[in-house]
């Protein structure tokens, strides 16, 4: 009979822990009690953040605002342009009181942002639209930007922008090379060298 007495009672205490568990972290609670919402679903505030800084820094530029674009850009920025030039923040703003294209306007899309500490990378698409020859197009693209936290605000310290082919018919334009990338002592061509 005391051994069984024991028996209720451990139960009856674990029982009891559990039930505290549960009622001090509810999110250990089962997901069927958890009420669904629709913000759920919803943009996360970092990345709303970070669209506005792009927005911020598309605006500079469509606006040619040299002010609003020291705003967004470090004293150590660079940038690697889709045709592979590289501009530091200074020449990014000569070149933006110096533009003579007035058709140039950008949009920034952010798409996913990740955060490391005082450092924050902004991943996302462009389309640049400006003169090209004797006409206009819509450059289409990628870019990553670097940014940095300083003074409680984000500045871009890197920017790379990688173009999309171009579309032919609705369709992507083949790359020349069979592969997408080539990484050096994976790819097909280094068999012959074994």
């Amino acid at each position: 009979m005391v051994l069984m007495t024991r028996l209720v009672a451990g139960l009856s205490v674990f029982l009891l822990s559990c039930c505290f568990v549960v009622a001090q972290n509810p999110a250990s609670a089962p997901a069927a009690t958890a009420p669904h919402s629709s913000a759920a679903s919803a943009e996360s505030p970092q990345k709303l953040e970070f669209q506005k800084i792009e927005d911020a820094w598309s605006t500079a530029i469509n606006l040619r605002d040299q002010y609003g674009l020291e705003l967004v850009l470090s004293p150590l920025f660079v940038d690697v342009s889709a045709g592979g030039d590289i501009t530091t923040r200074n020449q990014q703003l000569a070149q933006l009181i110096t533009l003579e294209d007035k058709t140039l306007h950008l949009d920034q899309r952010v798409v996913a942002v990740r955060t490391l500490g005082d450092i924050a990378v902004a991943n996302g698409t462009y389309v640049l639209h400006h003169k090209a020859g004797s006409g206009e197009v819509d450059e289409k693209g990628v870019f990553t930007h670097v940014f940095e936290k300083t003074h409680g605000g984000w500045l871009c310290i890197n920017s790379q922008r990688t173009k999309l082919p171009e579309e032919v018919g609705g369709k992507h334009k083949k790359p020349s090379n069979e592969e997408p990338f080539h990484i050096p002592f994976l790819g097909r061509g280094d068999k012959g060298n074994q």
